[in-house]
């Protein structure tokens, strides 16, 4: 196969309505800002991929970016290890976190998508691996057991999900015990539970919450502390009798390199649009494997699939679905879990719905 060459960038910015709004320590996300991003190539396929932007006031800073990054790659070859190597030079005094490295975790990821389109085969298969289902977890925002019982049981009954997260640190101890009691007892003892602080407790309030609240059965406590205290992460982890997952917040590979060195978090859950797109799972993944920590994905569900499947040490798929809106085929969870859909990585513009939705 003649590997396809760049011949332009374009990204998009759209806002996407939610089927329900997602309540954390620090607000509520009421709809999705999400950059989309489109790479040309002089086999006429064009490669998309999409962020996530948490807010609206990044999505034109976004755009900007990755097309003028983009102007910089027209002409060289689709070749996603290559093009991070030469994009890490490119920005190495600036440095990778931030803005600068989603737009370049989301043009890695429309790199593969082109190389899979071109194939005519699904991403999976160009790593190695085969489309199967991965165990996906339903991922919602703070829930109340009473008021949203009839969701529940729809994604339970209808969906098939084994597994539900929430979001914890709205409010104080006896808050998160009286939901969390809730939903146990809702959702019985056969389906998992995982329970959010996004980062918004110390080290010593979060050992003081998990201790009451381990006796409700749950998977594992999500950043208890904010994501660059690795040793308190670290203390935390120690004093906790539940699992402690992390990383949707650490950036590339070495991010995690050094959260395992510091012996952070039992579970690691990259994002693929901070860990460097599909190019920086891998290496991940890598690390991961070697230390024996089970790994899961961080929203961009459709991606994430591709990815999880050739996961040493694959755990849990997280379904959070903000770019269903403007996809032409969304997801489909079967059984509680999710298949890599091609070629590529399965995304089609639904641009009839981009247009209602784009904003400029």
């Amino acid at each position: 196969m003649t590997v396809p060459a760049i011949t332009g960038v374009t990204a998009r910015a759209v806002v996407t309505p939610l089927k329900r709004p997602l309540r954390n320590a620090f607000g509520v996300i009421d709809s999705g800002p999400l950059v989309l991003i489109d790479v040309t190539t002089d086999q006429g396929v064009t490669g998309h991929a999409y962020l996530f932007a948490y807010t609206r006031l990044a999505l034109k800073p976004l755009v900007l970016l990755i097309e003028e990054i983009g102007d910089d790659l027209v002409g060289k070859p689709v070749a996603p290890f290559e093009l991070q190597r030469m994009l890490d030079a490119k920005f190495r005094l600036l440095g990778w976190q931030g803005l600068v490295g989603m737009a370049v975790s989301g043009l890695d990821m429309a790199f593969w998508d082109a190389l899979g389109q071109i194939a005519g085969k699904p991403v999976v298969d160009l790593l190695g691996g085969t489309a199967l289902p991965v165990p996906a977890y339903d991922s919602y925002g703070v829930l109340d057991p009473v008021s949203d019982e009839r969701v529940l049981r729809q994604s339970i009954v209808e969906l098939g999900f084994r597994a539900i997260k929430t979001k914890g640190g709205h409010g104080d101890l006896s808050t998160d015990e009286q939901m969390v009691r809730g939903l146990r007892a809702l959702l019985g003892p056969d389906v998992e539970l995982m329970l959010d602080f996004n980062q918004s407790l110390d080290p010593a309030e979060a050992i003081r919450r998990i201790a009451r609240l381990a006796p409700y059965d749950l998977t594992w406590i999500e950043e208890p502390v904010p994501q660059e205290n690795l040793s308190g992460h670290a203390k935390v982890r120690k004093r906790s009798t539940v699992p402690i997952q992390a990383g949707e917040n650490w950036w590339f590979p070495r991010g995690f390199a050094e959260a395992i060195a510091a012996g952070a978090t039992d579970f690691i859950m990259p994002d693929l649009m901070k860990v460097g797109g599909i190019t920086g799972w891998l290496n991940v993944a890598g690390q991961a494997d070697a230390a024996s920590i089970p790994m899961s994905s961080h929203i961009l569900p459709e991606a994430s699939a591709h990815v999880l499947a050739v996961t040493p040490t694959a755990h849990w798929l997280e379904v959070l679905d903000f770019a269903g809106a403007i996809l032409s085929e969304p997801l489909q969870i079967i059984d509680g879990t999710l298949t890599a859909r091609g070629p590529g990585l399965g995304l089609v513009w639904n641009e009839s719905a981009v247009a209602k939705y784009q904003i400029t």
